[in-house]
């Protein structure tokens, strides 16, 4: 599933494509969407912006259309009459000007006031995002420190998007090889200069992510990793994916695990698990 830098570049591109301009014509497979396109047609889109892996298209009306793209839902950018070859079932169709934004496979799509967004039963439940909102590290450390938060192992943490949203599974797996942090190691086990780090490594790491599409890895361990032969699959990361290579750090195996039913990878020498 694609994660919060992922899912903001995204939102940057069909901002691009379509944000500024009229709709011009609109479509849904949903009966329940196809009832409202006329809440669409002739209002111009505002902005395009994202909470965690979901996707927010902003219109004049203060209308927002809600996708979440979930495993399989893909948008697609094209002129009008230039439809793209896909065996993908489309979803949602959105045209302006000759440009078309056009959702593939999602199924959890609806349109929302902007006034009653926030009782979305998924947006509700997320914390601030890392990429579309001003999150700085101290509004992280002061997430990380609730009591709902402060006693979870890190391995499950950093996937729940009520703590923040947009990190997912190549992110976890980052920022605790970066932080030198087990999974097993709670913010209450950690010193505070400890938790300040993991703050600022959750907002640098993500945000490197979206600046340098997808890649956590340092300039230094890319070029190590491009040198011995490494594919941008690996070398874009530091150990995610990476499980039998040496670490960038100490020269140790990488392994793979299952944490929260999800691959987690980090060096056993420079994550130990210390109470």
């Amino acid at each position: 599933m694609p994660e919060g830098p992922e899912i903001r570049r995204a939102a940057d591109r069909i901002e691009k494509q379509i944000g500024g301009r009229m709709i011009d014509d609109a479509w849904f497979a949903f009966p329940e969407l196809a009832k409202q396109v006329d809440l669409l047609i002739g209002t111009q889109v505002t902005a395009v912006d994202t909470r965690g892996k979901a996707m927010l298209i902003r219109f004049a009306n203060q209308q927002v259309l809600y996708s979440h793209n979930q495993l399989y839902g893909v948008w697609k950018l094209h002129r009008v009459d230039e439809p793209p070859t896909t065996k993908r079932s489309l979803r949602a169709r959105l045209e302006t000007e000759g440009r078309v934004a056009s959702l593939y496979s999602a199924s959890d799509i609806s349109l929302w006031q902007e006034s009653e967004l926030e009782t979305h039963p998924f947006l509700a439940r997320l914390g601030p995002d890392l990429l579309s909102q001003q999150v700085t590290p101290e509004h992280v450390l002061a997430r990380l420190t609730m009591k709902q938060f402060y006693q979870r192992g890190l391995g499950s943490l950093l996937l729940d998007q009520g703590l923040v949203a947009g990190l997912g599974n190549y992110l976890r797996s980052e920022i605790l090889f970066f932080a030198q942090l087990h999974p097993k190691h709670r913010p209450a086990d950690l010193t505070s200069a400890q938790q300040m780090q993991l703050a600022e490594l959750i907002v640098d790491i993500t945000r490197q992510a979206y600046q340098l599409a997808g890649v956590t890895n340092t300039q230094a361990w890319i070029e190590q990793a491009v040198a011995s032969g490494e594919s941008r699959r690996q070398w874009r990361f530091a150990v995610f994916d990476r499980a039998g290579l040496s670490c960038h750090r100490c020269g140790d195996v990488i392994e793979r695990t299952m944490v929260g039913s999800r691959r987690l990878y980090r060096c056993p020498s420079c994550q130990p698990y210390v109470k």
